[in-house]
């Protein structure tokens, strides 16, 4: 049984930084896009960034220049590190797992909020 698990969010001031993580439990078997979600109150969930085995292949226009998805292999681990973060950053942030041809073949985590507030 596959899990995954986020961490890394919490309380942070406009313009700081965070670090969420997503640690994946159990066997992948296959190519698989990593990624990360975020749904903000009120909002659809939206794709943030996608990490292939070639690297980073996809920032929503929203982060890029401030977020930055990564992956280690050896520690089964996802990151999304974000910079200079704003208001409109404030969301629940989920790690998925998407098998990269047959894309029904998903895992998902429970998710992360990141507030970001004064």
């Amino acid at each position: 049984q596959v899990q995954l698990v986020e961490s890394g969010g919490g309380l942070v001031q406009p313009g700081g930084s965070a670090r969420l993580s997503c640690k994946i439990f159990g066997d992948l078997y296959g190519s698989y896009f990593k990624q990360w979600y975020r749904q903000a109150p009120g909002k659809q969930r939206e794709l943030v960034a996608t990490l292939a085995g070639v690297g980073p292949v996809y920032y929503a226009d929203s982060v890029k220049g401030r977020f930055t998805i990564s992956g280690d292999d050896n520690e089964r681990t996802v990151y999304l590190q974000m910079n200079s973060l704003q208001l409109e950053d404030t969301a629940v942030y989920y790690c998925n797992e998407r098998h990269s041809i047959s894309h029904a073949l998903e895992y998902w985590g429970n998710g992360t909020q990141v507030t970001v507030s004064l």
